[in-house]
C-alpha cells in the first residue's frame, strides 16, 4: 500500500503535549501556615482578668483610648502612684473631702464629675485592671480581600489568565489533532480507491416547516400560550418588591443589634406595639447607647470589612446627624437630617395595623420580616401580596389565651365550626372590609 504520511508521529507529539499541560495545571502550591504571635503579659497583674473587671466596672464611663463620661485610661498606671490609685478607685470621695492635691486636680480637670467608689475591689483586682490598661494599643485588623481581577487564583498562586490560556491551548491542540487525523484518513481512503460519499442536499428545514400547515398552526397556538403565561407572570410582579435591599445613608446592621446584642425589635420600633405604622426610630434612641459607644471591638470591625463597611465611620455619621462631639462629650447644636430609604410599602388602598398583629394577635416580627437578626442589610423578606396575606389568615390560629377581646366571639364561633382553635379566616379575616376601605 502506498505510504500517505506518518500520522502516528503527529498523534504522539500532540497527545504528549496535551497530557503534560493538563498534569502541570493540576499541581497547586500550598499557602504557608500562619504563625500566631502572643503578646507577653505585663508584670504585676493579669491583663485577661483585668479586661473582665474593666468591662464589668469601668466600661460604662471609661474607654482605653477615648474620652467618654470619664477620661481615657490607657497608661493611667504610668501617670499616678499605684498606692494613690488603690485609694482613689476604692473611695475617691474620701480623698477629695480630705483635700488631697492629686485627687482635687483630677476632680477639677474632669468638670467635677462624681466617680463611683469601688470598695469591693481588692488591690489584686486593681493590679489586674492596671495591667489591662497598660497594654499597648493593638494595631487595627486588616481584612484579607481575595483578588477579583484575575491576578491570583485562590491558594494556587497561578493566575487565572494563565490557566485559561493553557486550557485554550489544549483545546486548540485537540482541534488541530482532529483536523490532521481527518486529513490522514481521507488520504488513506483515496490511496485504497475508496470513494467517499457526499450527502445529497436536502430541502432546508425552515422551508419544510413553512410548507407544513399543521406544524404552523400548532406552533402559533403554543407561542400564544407561552406568551400569555409569561406576560401574566410579568404583570403580576408589578409593585412586588420582594428582596428589595436599598443602601441606607447610615449603615445599620440588624445582625449586630438584633442578633449579637439581642436588642428587642420593639425597643427601637416602639410604635409597632400601639399604632398602625411601625416607626423609624428617632436618632435619640440610637444615642441612648451610642453616646458611650463610639467605636466597635476590633473583631467586629474586621467583620465589617468583610461587608465593605467601617462601623466606626458609620457611628461618626450618626454623631454628625445629631450634632454630638465625642471629644468634648457635648452637643454642638449643628444637626443634619438623615434621609432613610423606605423598604416595606403597601398600596394606599390597603389597611394594615401593626398593633392589631403585634400586640393583640401576638405575631412575631420575623413572621413577616424574616430572620432580621441575621441580616447585615435590611431587605424585604416577604412578597406582601394579597395572596400571601390571605394564606397567613387561613393558616394562623388566633391567640385567645389571656385575651378578653376574643373570649365571647371565640366561644360562639368555636361552636359554629366545631373546633377548639380558630384561624383568622374563620373569625372574618377574609372579609374585604378588613383590609380595604
Amino acid at each position: 500500500m502506498k505510504k500517505v504520511g506518518n500520522h502516528k508521529s503527529f498523534s504522539k507529539i500532540f497527545f504528549s503535549l496535551a497530557l503534560t499541560l493538563s498534569f502541570s495545571l493540576s499541581v497547586f502550591s500550598q499557602d504557608p501556615v500562619p504563625v500566631d504571635t502572643v503578646a507577653a503579659p505585663i508584670a504585676g497583674g493579669d491583663p485577661a482578668a483585668g479586661k473582665a473587671l474593666f468591662n464589668a466596672n469601668c466600661a460604662a464611663c471609661h474607654a482605653l483610648d477615648k474620652v467618654m463620661t470619664g477620661p481615657a485610661l490607657r497608661g493611667v498606671a504610668e501617670k499616678y502612684d499605684v498606692e494613690f490609685l488603690y485609694k482613689w478607685i476604692k473611695n475617691n470621695t474620701e480623698l477629695i473631702k480630705a483635700g488631697d492635691a492629686t485627687a482635687l486636680k483630677i476632680f477639677n480637670e474632669n468638670d467635677q464629675k462624681a466617680m463611683t467608689n469601688f470598695p469591693q475591689l481588692s488591690n489584686a483586682d486593681i493590679d489586674n485592671i492596671l495591667a489591662y490598661t497598660s497594654e499597648p494599643k493593638p494595631e487595627p485588623p486588616v481584612a484579607k480581600i481575595e483578588p477579583v481581577d484575575g491576578n491570583a487564583s485562590g491558594s494556587s498562586g497561578i493566575s487565572n489568565d494563565v490557566i485559561l490560556g493553557a486550557l485554550a491551548l489544549v483545546l486548540t491542540m485537540l482541534i488541530v489533532m482532529l483536523f490532521l487525523v481527518n486529513n490522514v484518513l481521507v488520504k488513506i481512503a483515496k490511496a485504497n480507491g475508496i470513494e467517499i460519499q457526499k450527502d445529497d442536499k436536502s430541502l432546508p428545514i425552515w422551508k419544510a416547516f413553512v410548507k407544513n400547515q399543521f406544524l404552523l398552526v400548532v406552533s402559533a397556538i403554543l407561542f400564544l400560550l407561552f406568551a400569555a403565561y409569561f406576560a401574566y407572570g410579568f404583570f403580576m410582579q408589578i409593585g412586588v418588591d420582594q428582596g428589595y435591599e436599598p443602601v441606607q445613608p447610615i449603615h445599620y446592621s440588624h445582625r449586630i443589634h438584633a442578633g449579637d446584642n439581642a436588642i428587642d425589635c420593639k425597643y427601637c420600633h416602639s410604635a409597632a406595639r400601639v399604632g398602625k405604622h411601625s416607626n423609624i426610630p428617632s436618632l435619640n434612641v440610637c444615642m441612648n447607647c451610642h453616646k458611650n459607644i463610639s467605636e466597635v471591638a476590633p473583631e467586629t470591625l474586621a467583620e465589617g470589612n468583610e461587608f465593605g463597611v467601617n462601623y466606626n465611620n458609620e457611628i461618626q455619621k450618626l454623631y454628625n446627624a445629631v450634632g454630638w462631639d465625642k471629644t468634648t462629650q457635648t452637643y454642638t447644636g449643628k444637626t443634619e437630617p438623615v434621609k432613610w430609604v423606605r423598604i416595606h410599602n403597601l398600596p394606599d388602598f390597603v389597611y394594615f395595623n401593626h398593633s392589631q398583629h403585634v400586640t393583640v394577635a401576638g405575631v412575631e416580627c420575623q413572621t413577616c420580616h424574616g430572620p432580621v437578626e441575621e441580616m447585615e442589610i435590611m431587605r424585604q423578606h416577604s412578597s406582601l401580596t394579597m395572596g400571601w396575606c390571605v394564606n397567613c389568615h387561613r393558616e394562623t390560629n388566633v391567640k385567645v389565651e389571656d385575651n378578653a377581646y376574643y373570649t365571647k366571639i371565640h366561644e360562639e364561633l368555636s361552636k359554629k365550626y366545631g373546633v377548639k382553635q380558630l384561624t383568622a379566616a374563620q373569625m372574618g379575616g377574609l372579609e374585604c372590609g378588613k383590609c380595604h376601605y
